[in-house]
């Protein structure tokens, strides 16, 4: 049988040139990461709000099924300078209805630390060395140290600018974050309302801007998707709300089922949920939010969290972030491993069907 390999995918000891993105807030599971590597991808956790003992002891929770490669990814912008509490009073009276709406307490002001603590982070990473460390909304540039213990370095980037920053920085590869991807845009060098680039134009243009290899991610949903953006010079594909729906992932199942009925242009990208533009499935906190006053990220999602759970608790799809590429009406409901194998089958068909159109 054929196998697809790219030198990136080689140089990680992959089946298949395939990473399975890091979506932070719970999809990427233990479960799911374990299954994507074991079945020849890149599993990835996305740590983003997980504090650095949660991150041992999942990672450990992997290691104990699979030796294969993962990845781990944070986000590295600056923290906000504290938000007041009387700052925060035109958010609070905003959602206040909500919480009363699903049983709860009033919304009391949020307190710093929004997030963990990101040299903590940054230090937990090292210590468990992952084969992949990347980085979303911000470029670290001390990142020596992680060289240093044999870590593959990466970054998103929405914009060429941001491709040329990581390879000035020294990182090995950069993933060409398009428009169409869901969740948080890692844009941080430019509007991120106006950096939505499609995945297509935006990986041909950062393959222009620089000598790195390029992982091509947003609206990749099938492995026809796959062989398009290797045919543009990808060397991998990352794929995210093609994961959400496997029984591995994390995601509450009102999530997964809202997911596997998604129409064309059934996602929006907003800012209310954390504070910064995400793309996700358009729920009514969405559309009621959105001229509403917000606060800074990530306070926004530390005020926002008790509502998704307990929205997510009850089984109402109204108030969860429930971020999604717009390939999202492509989605299905299979176990990791098999929709892998599916999409590497699809791949190489692809791949073959476009030989065939050559003539000599």
């Amino acid at each position: 049988m054929s196998r697809i390999s790219t030198p990136f995918s080689e140089k990680l000891g992959l089946r298949l040139p395939l990473i399975a993105a890091p979506m932070a807030g719970g999809p990427t599971s233990p479960e799911l990461v374990a299954a994507c590597s074991t079945a020849g991808a890149l599993g990835s956790f996305g740590f983003a709000y997980t504090q650095p003992e949660e991150m041992k002891k999942q990672v450990a929770a992997v290691r104990a099924k699979t030796d294969k490669p993962i990845g781990i990814n944070l986000f590295v912008s600056p923290q906000p300078a504290p938000v007041a509490p009387e700052a925060q009073r035109g958010v609070l009276e905003a959602v206040s209805g909500y919480f009363k709406e699903l049983g709860m307490p009033p919304p009391e002001p949020v307190k710093p630390p929004y997030a963990p603590d990101l040299e903590a982070q940054l230090a937990t990473v090292l210590e468990m060395r992952p084969r992949v460390f990347t980085v979303h909304l911000g470029c670290l540039t001390d990142i020596k140290k992680f060289k240093q213990q044999g870590i593959l370095l990466g970054g998103s980037a929405t914009c060429a600018e941001e491709a040329r920053r990581l390879e000035q920085a020294g990182y090995d590869f950069v993933i060409a974050q398009g428009g169409e991807a869901g969740g948080h845009r890692g844009t941080y060098l430019r509007d991120p309302q106006l950096a939505l680039t499609g995945t297509i134009a935006l990986t041909r243009i950062v393959l222009r801007a620089v000598k790195l290899p390029v992982v091509a991610a947003g609206g990749i949903m099938d492995g026809e998707g796959i062989a398009a953006v290797l045919a543009l010079g990808a060397q991998a594909a990352q794929l995210g709300t093609a994961f959400i729906p496997c029984p591995e992932a994390g995601a509450p199942q009102v999530y997964k089922d809202s997911l596997l009925n998604a129409k064309e242009d059934d996602t929006q990208i907003t800012e209310k949920f954390s504070g910064k533009p995400a793309r996700g499935l358009t729920n009514r906190f969405m559309k009621e939010m959105a001229t509403a006053p917000q606060i800074a990220f990530p306070a926004q999602n530390s005020l926002m969290g008790k509502l998704r759970q307990a929205s997510a608790k009850a089984g109402r799809p109204d108030f969860i972030a429930m971020w999604s590429g717009q390939g999202a009406p492509l989605a299905r409901a299979l176990p990791a491993a098999q929709l892998i194998d599916k999409l590497e089958a699809e791949t190489l068909e692809a791949i073959t069907r476009t030989a065939a159109l050559l003539k000599t």
